[in-house]
């Protein structure tokens, strides 16, 4: 699977953003919806879970969809299958974030040309956690 074409200094921009909703944050620490987000919470980044299965992971507020999350967002983290990403996205831009990123494994190109056209940089098929550790 190829990934989006952002520089390194690029990227580096990107995670310079500390707001991130996590979209199918995972309560099971194993999962890299885990412990990708813990890592980043522990890392400076303020981490906002989403997941309609939970109250809480990780001593945080979980909301139960995108449109119930508050304030301002700069970056939607994506933790879905790529064939289930689309109304994610849909329903993401509504919030207006900065930064679209979808995990490592995950590309989806009708979801990530219309937030393109939105004037939203998208990122696909790369781990915050590894790109952060390769860069800072």
């Amino acid at each position: 699977m190829k990934r989006d074409s952002h520089t390194d200094d690029e990227i580096r921009d990107i995670l310079s953003l500390k707001n991130v909703v996590v979209i199918g944050m995972s309560k099971d620490d194993h999962k890299a919806a885990h412990y990708v987000p813990k890592y980043l919470s522990e890392n400076g980044f303020n981490i906002i879970p989403v997941n309609p299965t939970t109250n809480n992971i990780l001593g945080k507020k979980c909301y139960p969809s995108i449109s119930d999350v508050e304030g301002d967002i700069d970056i939607v983290d994506v933790f879905r299958p790529s064939e289930l990403v689309l109304p994610f996205v849909e329903e993401s831009l509504k919030k207006n974030p900065k930064v679209i990123w979808l995990q490592e494994g995950i590309h989806n190109p009708d979801a990530e040309e219309i937030a393109r056209k939105k004037g939203i940089r998208v990122v696909f098929n790369r781990c915050m956690l590894a790109e952060h550790q390769r860069l800072f």
